[in-house]
């Protein structure tokens, strides 16, 4: 018996912590599978009636601008996330944006992809990568329907964008990890630098 777990990503907020790790901590490109592995290590380590712990389904939900509003650079960056997202088995699941260029109805979505895979009852155990407090009603709901919910945030302050959790939101999960603790923590130093890819062509040193 292993433990099915569903990880949804709140994908501007994880989009952010990409872009903070490479060009501010300039430690490289924040990748999915060993993303995962961290993941299932994690559950494994609250989990441990469970055989094995594995990731079943995960899916990206973040807002997207239409092509008469999109750069060819933004255009690049966001096939190659897409790219990134089909070969780490992750589901892209997008909203159109606000017209006034804000992200809207983007907590709505992953509330509704994560509550239909537990009333499929598909899942054992929900990851939510976000630092929204505005999806704690969701946490519990997930509760009531059986599926314990950890949440994987980034604590970090840039001089551009500042990273929390929620306390609220960490209050009512059962378990949440933040991943900026590897960081700090030399005991954890190979973990933390197996997180990132180096960019081809990158010097080696």
């Amino acid at each position: 018996m292993f433990c099915r777990i569903g990880v949804f990503y709140d994908g501007s907020y994880f989009s952010y912590a990409q872009t903070y790790f490479y060009t501010e901590k300039k430690v490289g490109w924040l990748s999915f599978p060993p993303f995962h592995r961290l993941i299932e290590q994690f559950v494994s380590s609250k989990e441990q009636r469970y055989a094995a712990h594995r990731i079943v389904y995960a899916s990206w939900h973040q807002g997207l601008f239409p092509a008469s509003q999109t750069n060819e650079k933004q255009f690049q960056v966001e096939r190659n996330r897409h790219l990134d997202l089909m070969h780490a088995g992750i589901e892209p699941k997008y909203v159109p944006m606000a017209p006034n260029g804000h992200e809207k109805g983007v907590d709505v979505s992953l509330a509704i992809d994560a509550m239909e895979r537990a009333i499929e009852g598909k899942m054992d155990v929900a990851v939510l990568v976000t630092g929204d407090g505005d999806l704690t009603p969701l946490t519990r709901s997930l509760m009531k329907h059986g599926v314990r919910v950890g949440v994987v945030y980034f604590a970090y302050d840039s001089p551009h964008r500042n990273s929390r959790a929620n306390n609220r939101l960490l209050a009512a999960c059962n378990y949440s990890f933040n991943v900026n603790m590897l960081e700090r923590d030399p005991r954890y130093a190979a973990v933390f630098q197996s997180l990132f890819r180096q960019p081809q062509g990158a010097a080696k040193g």
